[in-house]
């Protein structure tokens, strides 16, 4: 399991921008993540190729928190690339850092 902290640059709230732009992409017919799980306090993501799944979540002072799980440890390395190339190409400009936690399984 991988923990991500995903600190915004400006200070503002970076979760309801995630959760909306893959919403967008979603229906645009078009993406790699879907909505796994509906709730207003956390999403739960799917990635269409890969096993597992990523828990997205708003953490202190405006930053979003991720859980990546997956029962394939090789699976649980491209959701991390992906999701961090997703985040990159989308909100790039706004992230201050990016703080990754590894935890046995």
């Amino acid at each position: 399991m991988k923990l991500l902290e995903i600190v915004p640059r400006d200070g503002t709230g970076l979760y309801g921008a995630v959760v909306k732009k893959q919403a967008e992409i979603r229906k645009a017919g078009r993406g790699t993540f879907m909505r796994a799980g509906a709730g207003k306090r956390a999403a739960r993501w799917r990635h269409v190729r890969y096993k597992g799944s990523l828990k997205l979540h708003p953490g202190a002072q405006n930053a979003v928190e991720v859980e990546i799980r997956s029962p394939e440890r090789g699976d649980e390395a491209r959701l991390l690339s992906s999701f961090l190339g997703w985040m990159d190409r989308h909100f790039g400009d706004r992230l201050s850092s990016v703080n990754i936690q590894y935890r046995r399984r």
